[in-house]
């Protein structure tokens, strides 16, 4: 064994530890340090932090990716038809249980985006907080003491049960007068067929986009991303509407009803959440979270062979085969996402980024931006005091 006769280092052991680099491609981008040093004396922007980031690596380079993405839908516009981006909003139902409502309201508050997806959770909630309070709570509280207390917990929120109870006061009307709806207007159509056949009359079909609609109108209260989508005609579906405490509330309405039910029909709001797919001019996707809420976004770009751009934020792994943990390139293997669209998977949990996000992307020109006034409210749609 020859060895260095400079070190005594045995040269098979230098030649192992010090093999020679190669050349770096020209454009390489060097990694960049954020320092503060240089803001001394002035405010921190959500620029400063965002580009500072952009080549720290790790996720905070994928923050600076999904920034710079959104931003590139927000800036697109048709060269024909100065169309927009059609940009559908994923999110699951903690992230409305979470602080983080207020940045998802404020998406829709200023029509930021063009459709959102959720899941039962994600709609009750949201009325529910408009009803009663959540709080802080730990991780680690036994589930038992909490059960003994009427206390549910959310990771570390918890949930009053009475919330739940105000709930149901507060919708069961609501749902009386829906189904009174769908039978009178089944006796309206009957009466029509049995007289002069002046003009086709249809039976209310109630559809999840509908029901959600017709909530947001009544629970009447600007902290609600609901009440924000009824006012700016955003939809939102949600295949999985009975899967929550609305699902419970259905159920129990079933039985002061019987024999009469309402009708949920989701075959309507498939072919309507497509149709706004197909029709796009081009498609963004910014999914918070996995499961029910990715994958129905996902495979509405589907039926146009893809959205352009995607943003995913999710901490979910891939290597069960979930198509929560799945990666962008997954979806391009399936036509859900475009071959070259820009896309970006941002492995961390939605309240810790998210916010910064918004406010690099939608929330960035709010101070100069007129559109981003405050929506003008009738006297009916002000601010319930519930």
């Amino acid at each position: 064994m020859s060895s260095d006769t400079n070190t005594g280092v045995p040269s098979s052991v230098t030649d192992a530890v010090l093999v020679q680099s190669g050349e770096m491609p020209t454009d390489s981008q060097k990694v960049e340090e954020l320092d503060f040093n240089k803001f001394a004396g002035r405010a921190i922007t959500v620029d400063d932090l965002v580009g500072g980031m952009n080549n720290m690596g790790f996720q905070a380079s994928s923050i600076g990716e999904a920034v710079r993405i959104i931003n590139d839908m927000r800036a697109w516009r048709d060269p024909e038809t100065s169309a927009k981006t059609t940009i559908f909003l994923g999110y699951t139902s903690n992230l409305i249980s979470s602080g983080l409502r207020g940045t998802l309201r404020y998406l829709a508050q200023h029509s930021h985006i063009s459709a959102i997806v959720t899941t039962a959770g994600g709609i009750e909630e949201d009325l529910i907080k408009c009803l009663g309070d959540t709080y802080m709570g730990s991780f680690s509280t036994p589930g038992a003491s909490l059960r003994a207390k009427g206390m549910n917990r959310i990771g570390n929120l918890i949930v009053p049960n009475n919330n739940y109870c105000l709930f149901e006061d507060w919708i069961v009307p609501i749902l009386d007068t829906m189904l009174e709806e769908q039978e009178a207007s089944k006796t309206k159509n009957q009466n029509q067929n049995n007289g002069p056949k002046d003009a086709e009359v249809e039976d209310l079909n109630w559809t999840p986009s509908k029901i959600i609609d017709r909530l947001g109108r009544e629970i009447n209260d600007e902290r609600s991303v609901l009440y924000w989508c009824h006012v700016n005609k955003i939809p939102i579906f949600c295949p999985a509407l009975t899967d929550g405490s609305l699902g419970d509330m259905l159920y129990f309405h079933t039985f002061k009803t019987s024999p009469l039910q309402l009708k949920i029909d989701i075959v309507e709001d498939i072919r309507k959440i497509n149709t706004m797919a197909v029709r796009a001019k081009r498609a963004g996707m910014v999914i918070l979270g996995g499961g029910v809420v990715k994958h129905h976004i996902a495979n509405a770009c589907l039926m146009r062979n893809g959205a352009e751009s995607a943003v995913y934020i999710n901490t979910a792994q891939e290597f069960d085969g979930s198509d929560a943990g799945a990666r962008p390139d997954e979806a391009v293997s399936w036509g859900k996402i475009k071959v070259g669209a820009d896309s970006v998977k941002v492995y961390v949990e939605a309240t810790a980024c998210f916010p910064l996000i918004v406010a690099a992307t939608f929330a960035k020109d709010a101070c100069s931006d007129k559109s981003e006034e405050k929506p003008k409210t009738t006297d009916s749609e002000s601010k319930s005091t519930t």
